[in-house]
């Protein structure tokens, strides 16, 4: 069977199953966020106030909590101390956003604790978006016109994204723990099938760090095959 030069076999293993993965990690989230999005937790808080709790609760007192209108674009900013939450988040005392909140409230008590591995994160994040905006031309230049030294350049840029993926996992890993004792500790979800949804939207956010990790060791390990066809 005829590929375009470098999509053959190897392509579709090492970037289309992936991207399979990705897809479906994804489901999984719309999926529990959907469900548990519709569920009232019995302390009837939104999640800006819970993390607010969670803050003051931790004596943390210098991040703000703000609404940002991207769904589910919830992120803490360690360089602004911002916790930013999507409207769906910030105003809804529903499972899910109770859980979305406190796993972002656990990065602000990583940063606050200085957690080794969010510390690395950060100081790779301007690397990794020199890498990330680079991709596109490199990977067309490359590929297209067979220039051997910018998929050699690829190359590097996806191992700085693998490295910044595999450090991602202990810092989400991390935050969703923490989360998941902090609401139980705190009486902010109840035993049972509260703590079960919080339990379901967190692990199925935890896949799609998965699926980033194995899309960027998929698609370095096919910049490689690429590049010793080539030599």
């Amino acid at each position: 069977m005829f590929y375009p030069y470098g999509f053959g076999h190897h392509w579709l293993i090492l970037i289309g199953l992936p991207l399979i993965i990705g897809l479906w990690a994804q489901f999984r989230v719309r999926s529990a966020f959907r469900k548990w999005g519709e569920v009232r937790a019995t302390s009837n808080i939104t999640g800006a106030e819970c993390a607010r709790e969670i803050l003051q609760a931790a004596q943390i007192h210098d991040v703000d909590v703000v609404e940002t209108n991207d769904f589910l674009g919830d992120h803490y900013d360690p360089t602004r101390k911002k916790l930013c939450l999507s409207s769906n988040i910030y105003n809804t005392p529903s499972v899910a956003a109770l859980g979305i909140a406190a796993h972002e409230t656990g990065h602000a008590i990583q940063h606050a604790k200085a957690y080794a591995p969010l510390k690395a994160r950060m100081a790779i994040v301007p690397v990794t978006m020199v890498a990330s905006q680079m991709l596109p031309f490199v990977i067309f230049g490359g590929l297209f016109f067979h220039i051997t030294g910018l998929i050699t350049l690829g190359i590097y840029c996806y191992a700085t994204l693998l490295v910044f993926q595999l450090i991602t996992l202990p810092v989400e890993f991390d935050a969703s723990r923490r989360a998941k004792i902090i609401l139980q500790q705190m009486g902010i979800v109840q035993p049972g099938s509260e703590v079960a949804g919080v339990n379901k939207v967190l692990n199925a956010a935890a896949l799609t760090y998965v699926a980033a990790f194995i899309a960027a060791l998929g698609n370095l390990l096919w910049l490689l095959s690429v590049r010793d066809r080539r030599n």
